[in-house]
């Protein structure tokens, strides 16, 4: 049973990746993150020396802080933001409980380099449909959740990508990373890199995939993501707009993979013998 001020490496893993889950900030040492440099997804890293400098950033949000062992570091860090004001519990047996116990990590490596607010920065064609509003809803909750999206006409890209500094995805080119790969899409990609395939996860790419490639005999549910997409798209004429009202969309299918695959709705019941 979780210690107080101490949540479990289960239940947190029931909350990432939803929108209620709390910041999570990884503050293992240096030497202690190079002997595994993965990170809880969404968690972002932050020095445990320098808290009383940064704990302000999270005024007015629940903190779950993370560690190697979940010991005197993590526990050291929360204490100091609740003492901010700030709700903070550590995550118990740090970043090696969640490790054994299975769950998903992001490597670090496949990152791309973070802004000078320690935001990566991606940018992608404008008007987005499907792909480029799933993939910015997986990163927000599974990678960065303060992730910047750039919307720009498809033929500058690139440009913007290099002067930006901002990763480019879902366009094409034989040299780019973050693009679809033979029949799977771009979703497929980033759920395959950054290390999140786990079963949920994985139906919903199917259901993507159907959506944004015209293959909707994947999934039984593609063409009715596809028909919300689309009435995405007509209703936001602004991307930002449109990608703010898409993240309800997909946590809703995000769940209901997770969760509700077995529910079924039948109203009115049929009465035995009528």
């Amino acid at each position: 049973m979780p210690s107080i001020n101490a949540i479990s490496a289960d239940k947190l893993a029931r909350l990432v990746g939803t929108p209620k889950c709390p910041v999570l900030i990884d503050v293992q040492t240096d030497d202690d993150f190079a002997t595994d440099p993965r990170l809880v997804p969404g968690a972002v890293r932050r020095p445990w020396s320098l808290v009383s400098q940064w704990a302000h950033e999270f005024t007015g949000r629940s903190v779950i802080v993370i560690c190697q062992k979940g010991l005197k570091i993590s526990q050291g860090v929360a204490a100091w933001l609740r003492h901010e004001g700030v709700p903070a519990d550590s995550l118990e047996g740090g970043a090696l409980a969640w490790a054994r116990a299975g769950l998903p990590m992001v490597p670090e490596a496949v990152l791309p380099p973070r802004d000078a607010q320690g935001r990566t920065v991606w940018v992608t064609r404008a008007r987005p449909k499907v792909d480029r509003i799933a993939c910015p809803w997986l990163i927000r909750r599974f990678v960065d959740p303060q992730a910047v999206f750039l919307f720009v006409v498809a033929s500058e890209v690139p440009a913007v990508a290099q002067r930006f500094g901002a990763a480019p995805f879902d366009i094409e080119g034989e040299d780019l990373f973050w693009s679809h790969r033979g029949e799977k899409c771009t979703f497929d990609t980033m759920v395959e890199e950054f290390g999140l395939a786990t079963e949920p996860l994985l139906r919903l790419a199917t259901i993507v995939r159907g959506a944004d490639t015209a293959r909707p005999d994947l999934a039984p549910e593609a063409p009715g993501l596809l028909a919300a997409s689309l009435g995405l798209s007509r209703m936001y004429a602004d991307d930002l707009e449109q990608l703010e009202a898409g993240m309800a969309l997909y946590d809703a299918f995000y769940r209901w993979c997770r969760d509700a695959t077995d529910e079924i709705h039948n109203w009115p019941m049929r009465k035995p013998g009528v």
